[in-house]
């Protein structure tokens, strides 16, 4: 069983032919995949692919380039949109981003700050996005994770060792792209390997980030299966004993998330 854990099935890439991407993933055999809400405005565009699909589970959220135009967003009003969706398995994604700094840092924290709140309430996985943002982010979840335990997931892992450890501690789980396959990912691979197992998922984060060998193109969830060949290699597991770890990791986290059992609805 393959999952992908991270896709972006609204996005304008895939106006064209979104139906078949979903069925190109089935037939690679991904089983089950989390589409992300990157704006809130977004958010019944995003829960509407997931209530068509039986395979396919929500998050709502704001991701941190779009802070600036969430300020004022509260827990409360992540907590009412969550609990009015039972496809909504997570909160996020969000985060600190200084790489674009699309939106101003004091905004960046107001929104990260309120997505935790909810994932804290609602007991659902925090999606935690992060560039160039290691100490920071590491700061504010420790201090945030002080107040009241919440799950954690590092979506898209890019950051430092320091970023890692920080987090795993805090008992986050780490999930890993196709940025695993790039030439220049050393330290990602690096940290991919010595993460502990039973803390790895993955996922593609399509329409971006396609795998060796897919470079170049739009990135679709049937990929993900490039990713996972990649990591077990990396890992020394056969196949299907690594889908099978990540299944494990998956469902634990995303416990909201059905797991199937015979072919997808």
């Amino acid at each position: 069983m393959l999952i992908d854990s991270h896709v972006n099935l609204h996005a304008g890439q895939f106006d064209e032919d979104r139906a078949a991407v979903i069925a190109r993933a089935r037939e690679a055999g991904v089983r089950t995949m989390v589409t992300i809400c990157d704006k809130v405005v977004n958010f019944p565009e995003v829960v509407a692919i997931a209530d068509a699909h039986g395979d396919i589970w929500a998050s709502v959220g704001a991701h941190p380039h779009y802070a600036k135009d969430h300020r004022g967003l509260s827990a409360g009003a992540l907590i009412e949109l969550a609990r009015a969706n039972p496809r909504v398995v997570g909160i996020g994604e969000t985060g600190l981003d200084l790489h674009y700094n699309h939106s101003p840092f004091a905004d960046q924290v107001a929104c990260f700050r309120a997505h935790i709140e909810a994932a804290r309430a609602l007991d659902l996985p925090l999606i935690v996005h992060t560039r160039e943002a290691d100490d920071q982010t590491a700061d504010i979840l420790e201090e945030e994770m002080g107040r009241g335990a919440f799950r954690l997931l590092m979506h898209c892992y890019t950051s430092g060792q320091g970023l890692a450890q920080r987090a795993l501690k805090l008992g986050a789980t780490i999930s890993f792209s196709g940025i695993l396959t790039f030439k220049n990912a050393r330290d990602v691979r690096a940290i991919a390997t010595e993460t502990p197992l039973e803390r790895v998922i993955l996922e593609t984060d399509c329409p971006y980030l396609a795998p060796i060998p897919h470079r170049g193109r739009r990135c679709e969830p049937f990929m993900v299966g490039d990713v996972y060949r990649f990591f077990c290699a990396e890992r020394g597991l056969e196949m299907e004993e690594g889908a099978a770890i990540i299944a494990d990791n998956f469902f634990r986290l995303f416990d909201a998330v059905k797991r199937p059992a015979t072919a997808p609805a």
